[in-house]
């Protein structure tokens, strides 16, 4: 099943033309997809069949160009294939099928866990760890008015009991965050608090990995079982995005790599690769990057 087919808009038909046109491309281009979703008019409904409920998620309006050049105000296709990866990690089989046996499923699992996500957008990969049995959940975002007043909207009408399996939600809360900021009060009360950060859709922009790393370094609690989750779409290209994963500059925050592959839109896995050559942009949008990182280890140090 296609990694898009959980989630539908909702709100007013469309009636601009540019809406019209990417209505249909799916029907005249076969192998398109749409890598980002909703907008402030259009909402949208996430459903899977592990939740009692569809999960209704509204979408930040920008009120200026930083907010619209942060793009947090779409649904992007890197927080569907997290929050699927959590979904399946945590509940596991019998209920998940095993859909992508080459790497293990339980690496996913928020159960017990304490989990932040940086630069969230719209937080469903957050939502899904709340209503699965996280310890407790942090939700980030850039501290823009619009985008914070959003995501706690979108927190308080979805994580919800009647939304969880477990009938039961975790403590989740909504603050702003400006990566490599870390003299403020929230990066000082949080240094090394969470066992799992997540990042989405965050390294489009080469000259704030400096900025991602530090924040990913300072929030991820110490300890060898702690992880960042990193998921990140190609439609700006690899070389913009590749950098974050330099292995000296993580190796400055005191990170590295543990693994790092290729997801299509239909679950299909290949090989990370720093060059692929000239790739169509129609096909280049079906793919993805998944990585885990875990803090070096002394030895390495």
């Amino acid at each position: 099943m296609a990694l898009t087919s959980r989630v539908a808009l909702t709100g007013p038909p469309a009636d601009d033309p540019e809406d019209f046109l990417a209505d249909t491309l799916g029907v005249v281009f076969p192998d398109d997809i749409m890598n980002m979703h909703g907008d402030h008019e259009h909402g949208l409904l996430y459903t899977s069949p592990h939740l009692p409920n569809p999960l209704h998620i509204s979408l930040a309006d920008p009120q200026g160009e930083v907010d619209r050049h942060l793009f947090s105000h779409y649904l992007w296709n890197s927080s569907l294939q997290l929050a699927e990866l959590i979904e399946a990690g945590t509940l596991g089989p019998p209920l998940t099928p095993i859909k992508r046996g080459c790497r293990p499923l339980s690496a996913f699992s928020v159960k017990g866990l304490t989990t932040l996500e940086l630069g969230a957008g719209t937080a469903l990969p957050s939502l899904m760890s709340s209503l699965l049995g996280a310890a407790a959940v942090q939700v980030t975002d850039y501290p823009s008015l619009a985008t914070l007043s959003n995501l706690r909207r979108v927190v308080k009408r979805n994580s919800v009991p009647a939304n969880s399996p477990l009938g039961t939600v975790s403590p989740i809360s909504v603050e702003g965050h400006q990566w490599g900021d870390l003299a403020s009060p929230f990066a000082l009360e949080n240094r090394a608090k969470f066992d799992r950060v997540f990042v989405c859709d965050c390294l489009w922009m080469p000259w704030q990995h400096d900025n991602l790393r530090k924040s990913v370094a300072w929030f991820l609690k110490e300890g060898a079982e702690s992880r960042v989750w990193v998921v990140a779409g190609f439609h700006t290209g690899r070389q913009k995005m590749k950098g974050f994963f330099d292995p000296e500059e993580l190796r400055g925050e005191g990170l590295e790599t543990e693994r790092i592959w290729e997801m299509d839109c239909n679950g299909v896995e290949r090989d990370w690769a720093w060059d692929r050559g000239r790739e169509d942009e129609n096909v280049r949008k079906r793919w993805l990057v998944v990585a885990i990182l875990k803090r070096v280890t002394d030895e390495k140090r």
